[in-house]
């Protein structure tokens, strides 16, 4: 299926059956990706008399309670809520699904006190104002164990608040970054990078959304896509969900 699309004055075409998801799965058990000491995901059969939700444990149908937490269990996409104490909910923030979005791939910077960070420079010299509404960043190296990673208590990289600054600046809308945070893992609640991605405290971005721990397969080359945000319909401040690009096929 072909759509042709307008950004900026030009069309572009995209082909909707050749999605590539960026997301990474949510699953059972120790064997899928976690951080911040958050519960493994955790399924469990509805049970009311004689009346068992597994097939597996004699059931007809499979009828589940799901455990999961947003933020530690998978990819995710949370709004200000996040952080804030008025409440913003991922339903209402998130209106619109499809953005252009540019895909870039950096090595974060080694300081001296060992973390390792995206710092403005590294910004600048990937972005530019108005040219994606939404910014998808691949951190490298980009081992496929990202998938299953457990992040908690390793000080994984993060995102410095003047690059965060920078990326708001050139009117990206919508983050998507393979990290668990974009802020340091302990920080002392200072959390800079999202409060200035939100611009908080004194102008909220009430439709900006930042998305984490995707997996972008190293096939994937930087360049334009066409996204999609897909989420559930929670009422809360972050839903697990599955970010898909499509290829821009050619100009019009």
């Amino acid at each position: 299926m072909l759509i042709t699309f307008n950004f900026q004055n030009t069309s572009y075409q995209a082909d909707l059956s050749q999605p590539i998801d960026i997301s990474i799965p949510l699953k059972e058990g120790t064997d899928t990706v976690n951080c911040f000491y958050a519960p493994l995901m955790e399924t469990s059969p509805v049970i009311a008399g004689d009346f068992i939700g597994s097939t597996q444990q004699g059931g007809l149908v499979n009828f589940l309670n799901i455990r999961l937490n947003p933020h530690g269990n998978g990819t995710h996409t949370e709004c200000a809520g996040h952080i804030t104490k008025e409440v913003y909910t991922i339903n209402q923030s998130l209106r619109n699904y499809h953005f252009i979005a540019k895909l870039v791939s950096v090595y974060p910077t080694k300081l001296e006190n060992g973390d390792r960070v995206i710092l403005k420079t590294q910004m600048e010299a990937l972005l530019r104002e108005g040219e994606a509404e939404a910014l998808i960043i691949r951190t490298l190296p980009n081992h496929e164990d990202k998938l299953t990673r457990h992040y908690s208590g390793t000080n994984p990289p993060y995102i410095d608040y003047q690059a965060m600054e920078y990326i708001v600046s050139c009117g990206v809308q919508h983050l998507l970054v393979d990290l668990p945070s974009v802020d340091r893992e302990e920080d002392g609640g200072k959390l800079l990078a999202h409060k200035a991605f939100w611009q908080l405290p004194d102008n909220v971005r009430k439709n900006a959304t930042i998305t984490e721990l995707l997996f972008v397969n190293n096939i994937i080359k930087d360049d334009f896509y066409l996204l999609n945000i897909q989420i559930s319909s929670l009422e809360i401040d972050a839903s697990p969900s599955k970010p898909v690009i499509y290829k821009i096929k050619s100009k019009i």
